[in-house]
């Protein structure tokens, strides 16, 4: 039976409803993919509409501006500084004395800093905006704002001026090379590389590999004590980065102390994917991934079970090995105890990263991934490098380009840009269930490698770790892990950042500290805080503290390989290469 005319018509209008839409986002994406013309739009507007909050806002201004002029004309008349827009604390960009000393480059800092924050108070006071898109605009008004800063531009940049004066024109010369290099890789230097090589000075605590597969390599490390404990340690690594951040230089390897303190260790070296593995999904790191290392160890180490090390993603990752082994059979759980080191299990307040994330910003990086089969590790590194834009951007701006400086070398840094990539199918599922919807803390809400996920069935003791100052996985997001689990855990919060907060050797001139101890049911981060004493050093020894007594007996080391995983090759590996 044929349609009527009138199903038909309605028919295709509906189609031509749904092209409309389809067209009307592909532009969107094309011209404004994170739909900023819309929040600023409607910022506008919500002023235009509320006049006297407008005029009230002028006037604010007009007085800045009158103000200003006023200081300005006192400096030149011998008056001295009183800073009536003074910069953060933070904000290195004026601290050379110039800015503060010469009444002209005194009068060009305040008028730019009286001019953004006016400008950001304009956007954080709009009446019509809601919170989510406050954030956003804000975030992108400040990679504007910061942008435009007058020491990023020579002119402007007295600095900059006097170098290139008393240089002759060399810093200049040699700012200009060093543009040209950075424009043939793609990127702004931040150290020098040159130095470093992984397998000559980075990546050099001795051992074999004694797997290879699609997902990873498993290197196991050689004893260096007469005895070790009979319990293997497992470190699950990010992949979004290499996994020699754990074993850098001699004296800030943590594999080394390690292995130094007795115990019998196992890393992961991920695969760095290409377009042959865009359909890698989360499933495969889990299956190929923590539970290929997991019974690697248990075999060459001759262990039943062992302790296992996340760190970052690969903390993630370690999480939802535990769920789905609890699931599986909570009595033959192979993993004893654990430890996560920076890691997000509650999404609920990612930090500044979720400007990226929503659905907007989803559909941007999911058109990146459709093209290349993977998510490139500078795309993403700009991402982070954007959320400290200052610091990890400008910083190196002007240094590099204005003052022709070389970028200090940093081990630390070489790692950071030694980039892996993500595969698509991975990274697609992890940015919209995790960071999105947040589903991990739901129970049950995610199914994965055939075991529905239930944080709340993990019963193995823990030892987490935090990092003060950590902008890519907040401390108090990450400590939302423990009102999940129905254990009692150990929590440490140590100074500094995501990476320099777990690279964190015991010197003797450490500047480093920590505060640890157990968490009290439903206790509040702030709460627990309170209750903590800080501890001068690194927290690597008060971790071993935690160990020893959970890792076994002191036992004859075991072989580094056994026939089932015989040595392939020495360390560190042929994946760190690619």
């Amino acid at each position: 039976m044929s349609d009527s005319p009138a199903a038909r018509r309605a028919r295709f209008l509906e189609e031509q409803e749904v092209r409309y839409a389809n067209l009307k986002h592909q532009l969107r994406q094309a011209f404004d993919p994170w739909g900023l013309v819309a929040i600023h739009s409607k910022a506008a507007f919500s002023w235009l509409s509320h006049p006297v909050e407008l005029a009230s806002a002028m006037t604010r201004y007009v007085h800045d501006v009158a103000t200003l002029q006023q200081q300005g004309m006192g400096r030149w008349l011998g008056e001295p500084d009183t800073d009536l827009f003074p910069p953060n604390p933070e904000d290195q960009r004026f601290a050379d004395p110039v800015w503060r000393d010469h009444p002209g480059w005194d009068y060009v800092k305040e008028a730019y800093l009286m001019q953004t924050r006016w400008i950001q108070d304009m956007l954080y006071q709009s009446p019509g905006l809601s919170d989510a898109e406050r954030r956003k605009s804000a975030f992108w008004l400040r990679q504007s704002l910061n942008a435009l800063a007058p020491t990023n531009f020579l002119a402007l940049n007295p600095i900059a001026q006097q170098k290139a004066w008393e240089s002759r024109g060399e810093s200049l010369l040699k700012g200009l090379q060093n543009l040209a290099r950075d424009a043939g890789g793609g990127d702004v230097s931040m150290t020098d590389r040159t130095p470093y090589t992984v397998g000559g000075n980075l990546a050099l605590t001795p051992g074999v590999v004694v797997y290879r597969g699609k997902l990873l390599e498993v290197i196991h490390y050689a004893p260096t004590t007469p005895t070790v404990h009979a319990m293997p340690l497992v470190l699950i690594t990010p992949w979004i980065n290499k996994y020699y951040i754990l074993d850098l230089a001699p004296g800030k390897s943590l594999v080394e102390y390690l292995v130094g303190q007795g115990f019998n260790v196992f890393i992961t070296s991920w695969k760095n994917p290409d377009e042959d593995m865009a359909e890698v999904s989360f499933d495969d790191y889990i299956v190929e991934g923590a539970a290929r290392i997991i019974e690697v160890a248990r075999s060459v180490g001759k262990s039943d079970q062992v302790h296992a090390l996340g760190y970052c993603i690969g903390g993630t990752l370690l999480a939802l090995y535990m769920a789905w082994a609890n699931r599986k059979d909570p009595e033959k759980v192979p993993v004893a105890h654990w430890t996560l080191l920076t890691t997000l299990t509650d999404f609920a307040n990612p930090g500044d990263i979720e400007v990226f994330i929503d659905e907007d910003g989803l559909d941007v990086i999911d058109g990146i991934m459709q093209k290349q089969g993977f998510l490139d590790g500078k795309e993403m590194s700009s991402s982070f490098r954007m959320l400290r834009p200052n610091s990890l951007i400008w910083n190196y701006v002007v240094s590099n380009y204005l003052l022709g400086e070389t970028p200090r070398a940093m081990d630390v840094l070489y790692w950071n840009t030694d980039m892996t990539r993500m595969p698509a199918a991975m990274h697609r599922y992890y940015l919209r269930e995790f960071y999105l919807h947040n589903r991990l803390i739901e129970p049950d809400s995610l199914c994965m490698a055939g075991q529905a996920l239930d944080l709340g069935r993990i019963r193995q003791p823990l030892f987490m770790v935090a990092a003060e100052e950590d902008h890519i996985a907040p401390w108090k997001t990450t400590y939302g892990l423990l009102k999940h689990l129905p254990e009692p855990a150990t929590f440490t919060l140590s100074t500094s950042g995501h990476i320099l907060g777990m690279v964190n050797p015991p010197l003797a001139n450490s500047k480093r500290s920590y505060w640890q101890g157990s968490v009290g049911s439903r206790e509040l981060p702030e709460a627990w805080l309170a209750r903590q004493q800080k501890n001068p050093g690194s927290w690597w020894p008060s971790w071993v503290d935690w160990l020893r007594p959970r890792c076994g007996a002191q036992i004859k080391p075991p072989p580094l390989s056994n026939k089932q995983y015989p040595k392939l090759i020495e360390a560190p590996g042929s994946y760190v290469f690619e």
